[in-house]
């Protein structure tokens, strides 16, 4: 995961594909649950926190 100074460098393509990915890792995520594995669930939110930054960013590149 990027952190904040990273995200706000990003062009609005590369915010993109983070965001892509990070909904990917969440999926993951999400199945790794369901299966048991998962033991630390407070992953869930740093990676929605983390979605939402990205998309914030995105967002305040297009205006």
């Amino acid at each position: 995961m990027m952190d904040k100074k990273e995200l706000k460098n990003l062009d609005a393509e590369a915010l993109k594909q983070e965001v892509a990915s990070l909904k990917k890792e969440l999926f993951n995520l999400r199945l790794t649950k369901i299966t048991g594995q998962l033991k630390d669930l407070s992953q869930f939110r740093k990676l929605r926190v983390q979605i939402a930054r990205a998309l914030t960013y995105l967002n305040q590149n297009q205006q």
